[in-house]
């Protein structure tokens, strides 16, 4: 069947959601804008939104053949994918494997310190409130997922993330940490959003330079070389013999429109 985008449900920081003819199914539209900081500082990374829509589809189909419900279709263009609809449930759920970003901060223990057992953290998907970390009581007191449906998420994400980890490390790449979001389709849960390098932190295996969001929160420079270099690993040449250790050159820059 054909579809079509109707009405704009939703404008993010990084998407667009669209209504289409098909009932209970949306587009998600990825933008090449870029936030850090709550939306305090932003700016544009050239290509970002092609390389988030493609990469997630390929990381998205990975998860749904290890049998994680996820809202993904398939994909209609370099920008644009076919989901179903979600009622997102206001937890962003953040696996960490390494420390980094806030956890180091909130615990003085310096960055690239291993994580034995990886962590669960919560946080309240609130814009206004920015985005405060939350616990299993606060979750219960502000009625946002029953204990059944948090244990799930939970459980799902560090199923996740035990089969993300050696798919990256096999591509070169190290999962520091990264965030999920689930919503509700009738009964069931589902995986939402994307994982892209908005929401992953991802380092190289050997020299464990940023490839990810953390080059423009940072101002390290070379952010649009980073997401091509991600996408190039994964999606590009994503079983090369030596893939994971290569630079990127002109000859592998996927188209920016």
């Amino acid at each position: 069947m054909h579809v079509e985008a109707r009405e704009k449900l939703y404008e993010g920081k990084a998407k667009i959601v669209y209504e289409t003819n098909q009932p209970g199914v949306i587009i998600q539209y990825f933008k090449d804008d870029a936030t850090a900081f709550n939306a305090l500082k932003k700016g544009t990374i050239v290509g970002k939104g092609v390389i988030n829509n493609r990469m997630s589809a390929a990381l998205f189909e990975v998860l749904q053949r290890a049998r994680v419900p996820t809202h993904f279709l398939r994909t209609l263009s370099d920008r644009e994918m076919l989901c179903h609809r979600l009622d997102i449930i206001k937890i962003e759920t953040i696996v960490r494997n390494i420390v980094a970003g806030s956890l180091a901060k909130r615990t003085g223990l310096e960055e690239g310190t291993p994580i034995k057992q990886p962590i669960v953290e919560l946080y309240y998907k609130s814009d206004a409130l920015g985005d405060p970390m939350l616990n299993d009581d606060h979750v219960r007191m502000l009625r946002l997922a029953t204990p059944g449906e948090l244990a799930w998420m939970k459980r799902t994400a560090l199923k996740i993330n035990s089969i993300l980890r050696p798919h990256l490390a096999r591509r070169g790449l190290l999962l520091v940490d990264f965030k999920l979001e689930f919503g509700r389709r009738g009964r069931k849960l589902y995986l939402g959003d994307e994982i892209s390098p908005d929401t992953c932190r991802l380092w190289d295996s050997r020299s464990k330079e940023r490839l990810d969001k953390d080059r423009f929160r940072r101002d390290l420079g070379g952010v649009e070389e980073a997401y091509q270099e991600v996408f190039r690993r994964l999606v590009t040449e994503p079983h090369g013999p030596d893939s994971g250790h290569r630079r990127s050159n002109a000859g592998s820059r996927i188209p920016l429109q």
